[in-house]
């Protein structure tokens, strides 16, 4: 049972409630220079040497103490022979000046060690096509550049990569866009690293493989291999071919642009494809230029407007714009 008899509380414990009944009122907001202040003159011993220790003047220590008293409503030092010694609460927030101080000193460390990329992590995504051509390229050079960032990084379509930085799962996104599909701008803040121009894919053996650029009706009558499951690059060839005046005849659906240059290397038919897509092409195809008659891709960095930029985030960035500068040169 509950029971009535007073509880004893010593001065300490009150000059602690008011001071923590204070702080929960928003009334102080503790500086961290004046517990640095008592801290140097506890374990001095006196004001002078907080001074020398500080680089303040006696007076100024004395002043700023006189503050901090003032806040916690309580001396926290007293006079004596041999110098200053501090008063129970003194000890109390001495202990805890001694603690705070530390955690700063260790926080400021971190904040060296992310500045000067010596430590961190971040996390990215990509798509197929820049995942085995442009994005190893720029990954190892970072990795040599900033040995000990942590990378983790995800490759997968764009719809799953839009909810990865929506979610904040990703900082940066590689993403893709053609004039007719645009990406949302509310919010991400889009950043355009390369255009890279739409090739025909024909295979060793075609007739159109001695030439270097098609125009595109002549190729009217070819059967056409396109990505499967109503890919971009399926609509792409469609408003290609519409332009020139006619309608492709389908004769494979690939599910990967190796599987299409698979099909096109043994007569099954030809091919559109971004560039970075056959960077790395089949021995048995030929890439050639279709001029101005194909689209163009763009490829984009995508980041949440609301985040903050971390720093290897920002180094990340300036390589890869540098890097998209010249990739398709």
């Amino acid at each position: 049972m509950f029971s009535h008899e007073k509880f004893i509380v010593n001065p300490v414990s009150i000059a602690i409630l008011k001071y923590i009944e204070v702080l929960l009122k928003g009334a102080l907001v503790l500086d961290i220079k004046r517990l640095q202040i008592l801290l140097a003159v506890v374990e001095g011993g006196s004001v002078t040497a907080a001074a020398d220790e500080l680089f303040y003047t006696p007076s100024g220590v004395s002043q700023q103490l006189r503050k901090l008293e003032e806040e916690v409503g309580q001396p926290l030092l007293q006079r004596h022979a041999r110098g200053m010694m501090p008063t129970d609460a003194g000890h109390v927030l001495a202990t805890h000046a001694r603690t705070i101080l530390r955690q700063m000193d260790a926080a400021v460390s971190d904040l060296d060690q992310l500045a000067g990329l010596k430590s961190g992590s971040l996390s990215l995504g990509t798509f197929p096509t820049l995942g085995s051509s442009f994005m190893p390229l720029v990954i190892s050079r970072f990795r040599k550049m900033y040995p000990s960032i942590k990378l983790d990084v995800r490759s997968t379509r764009l719809q799953e990569l839009v909810g990865l930085l929506s979610r904040g799962e990703i900082s940066l996104g590689l993403l893709w866009e053609y004039e007719w599909l645009r990406l949302d701008r509310a919010d991400f803040e889009l950043t355009t690293l390369f255009t890279e121009p739409t090739v025909l894919v024909v295979g060793a053996e075609h007739h159109f493989a001695q030439q270097t650029e098609i125009d595109i009706a002549e190729a009217a009558k070819e059967p056409w291999i396109v990505r499967a499951n109503e890919h971009p690059v399926a609509e792409l060839l469609q408003r290609t071919c519409n332009a020139a005046g006619f309608s492709p005849n389908i004769s494979f659906q690939a599910n990967d642009y190796q599987e299409a240059q698979a099909m096109v290397s043994v007569g099954l038919g030809i091919a559109l494809a971004p560039k970075s897509a056959v960077v790395n092409h089949h021995p048995g195809v030929k890439i050639l230029s279709l001029g101005k008659a194909a689209a163009a891709r763009s490829v984009v960095l995508a980041q949440r407007r609301d985040r903050v930029r971390a720093p290897a985030e920002t180094a990340f960035q300036s390589l890869l714009v540098e890097m998209g500068g010249t990739w398709m040169d």
